[in-house]
């Protein structure tokens, strides 16, 4: 585990936030924490989660076996956990704790299967947001090229 793991970064391509401070901000652990690190993170805008998909990940030992890829759910979720931190880096250090509820998903595209070794990265955009109501449209990508998409809508709650 590197040094930076824990801080939050600024450059200019915008904040970097490793593992260790994910996991402070919102409450997802193995297996079901789906994202590595949240980079390029613009307050009240837009933020990229990175998962790198490994064959040791739980899912693939029955999605599918013979043909290993990632579940289009599974990268639904990774790309509200990467909302979720943008909501929480937004608000600020009191919102950590809070939980990010699903509320809709629209409009899901899956274009390309997501397979171990591919690093999926989540491009999300805050659309709009209203008190506790936020909503988001995201990509996931895979060298470059869209493998899946989706808009939805989540509520921030206290836990």
């Amino acid at each position: 585990m590197d040094a930076t793991s824990d801080k939050t970064e600024a450059t200019t391509e915008g904040t970097t936030i490793g593992i260790e401070r994910i996991m402070k901000m919102i409450p997802h652990r193995y297996p079901m924490l789906l994202i590595d690190r949240v980079v390029d993170v613009h307050k009240n805008e837009r933020c990229v989660g990175i998962k790198n998909v490994s064959m040791n990940e739980p899912f693939f030992q029955g999605h599918f076996p013979q043909r290993p890829v990632m579940p289009g759910v599974l990268i639904i979720e990774a790309m509200a956990q990467t909302a979720a931190v943008l909501v929480v880096e937004t608000l600020g250090p009191d919102s950590e704790g809070k939980l990010v509820y699903f509320m809709s998903v629209d409009n899901a595209r899956f274009r390309k299967p997501v397979v171990p070794g591919d690093r999926l990265e989540l491009h999300v955009s805050k659309e709009h947001s209203r008190r506790n109501v936020w909503k988001f449209r995201a990509e996931g990508k895979v060298d470059g090229k869209v493998v899946a998409e989706a808009t939805y809508a989540a509520m921030i709650l206290d836990d």
